[in-house]
């Protein structure tokens, strides 16, 4: 079946350059084709199968396809030739499945096509948004050791809610009013939890309580923030030019969005010297929302009160800590469980007493 696939996406190709016909209609004509010399060896069920393996080769991302369809699958990963992994509910698994080196970097090529970003010995590392939302990341030789390294974060179908997540078991009810409360209150919230916790699941929930009225600026290294919010501007960082040019940072959007009148700012993540301008922004009077990783509420506000030191010797702790207490309200800290599940696991209060920046839990009444 695997060579009949191939011959098919072949004579398709070839009728719709020679014919000028559309791709949909040269795929028909293929399929007939192979069906007609195969008559007594492609039973119905053969048939299907054959048609829309055909149909993701040629409009979809080939023997990826079938897993980026699957609503449970979570994160698809390729290691290699032959070593495809995927997550459900948070578990690892491995697939029964092969990939051809070819086969993988032209899947790559197909899924940045409409991302105008590059992968070349430039450029080694890739992050982009695919068609559907999902985070597609890329990885080449020589930086890994032979093979080329894939990962596609795949996100929910709909912007999940507070109380979505409620019904899920991710947050409980007495949860969802305080944090429900504090959004519409204008609080500043940072979203913390390690690779996989469910941060951007749980700031979108949080975003969707906004009311309608609401201006909403986000940014982000790739898109991945969603939210229904009808006053919404997204944007994302760009690349450079091979010439060096063209470069569009965190750093440069935060200070971009702020010209926009929005009146909530949402940074997708602080990893690093955009932190100082995610406070300064913050500390205007803008209120805000972004997510980072750490392991712990209180980890989080320790990170947050490093990584503006990045920004330059003229930045000290001493700067960083008060302006942190004053701009950061709450740290809601998600964590992934043994089960796979995922939960809000600590809700913590920021505060700067006698020269100390201080985190206290907030006990909200149920069991976290």
């Amino acid at each position: 079946m695997v060579n009949l696939l191939e011959q098919v996406s072949q004579q398709a190709r070839r009728h719709s350059i020679d014919n000028r016909a559309p791709a949909s209609d040269s795929l028909n004509v293929a399929v007939d084709q192979a069906i007609e010399n195969h008559l007594h060896s492609i039973s119905l069920d053969d048939e299907l199968d054959l048609r829309k393996r055909a149909q993701d080769q040629l409009f979809g991302f080939g023997v990826l396809q079938p897993l980026l369809d699957d609503e449970g699958i979570e994160e698809i990963w390729i290691n290699g030739p032959d070593k495809i992994f995927i997550a459900k509910n948070g578990l690892a698994s491995r697939v029964n499945g092969a990939i051809s080196a070819v086969q993988i970097s032209a899947i790559c090529e197909r899924m940045l096509r409409r991302s105008g970003r590059r992968l070349d010995r430039s450029s080694p590392f890739v992050d982009a948004s695919l068609p559907d939302g999902s985070r597609f990341h890329a990885v080449i030789p020589d930086v890994t050791r032979s093979d080329w390294s894939i990962n596609i974060r795949k996100f929910p179908s709909r912007v999940l809610s507070l109380s979505d997540l409620e019904m899920r078991g991710a947050v409980t009810g007495q949860q969802v009013k305080f944090l429900s409360d504090s959004v519409r209150a204008g609080k500043n919230i940072l979203v913390s939890g390690a690779t996989q916790a469910g941060k951007t699941t749980v700031l979108c929930a949080l975003l969707e309580e906004l009311p309608d009225v609401e201006r909403v600026v986000t940014v982000e290294e790739t898109f991945e923030i969603r939210l229904s919010a009808p006053d919404w501007v997204a944007m994302q960082t760009r690349q450079g030019s091979l010439e060096g040019s063209g470069e569009v940072t965190l750093r440069r959007l935060i200070k971009e969005a702020l010209r926009m009148r929005p009146s909530r700012l949402v940074v997708g993540e602080v990893r690093e010297a955009e932190a100082l301008d995610l406070l300064i922004a913050l500390n205007s009077g803008l209120p805000g929302l972004c997510t980072i990783h750490a392991n712990s509420a209180r980890e989080a506000i320790n990170k947050i009160c490093t990584l503006p030191l990045l920004a330059g010797q003229n930045i000290t702790r001493q700067f960083v800590q008060p302006t942190v207490a004053s701009c950061i309200d709450l740290v809601v800290h998600c964590q992934m469980v043994s089960s796979g599940q995922r939960k809000v696991r600590e809700i913590h209060e920021v505060a700067y007493v006698d020269g100390e920046l201080v985190t206290t839990e907030v006990h909200i009444g149920d069991d976290k």
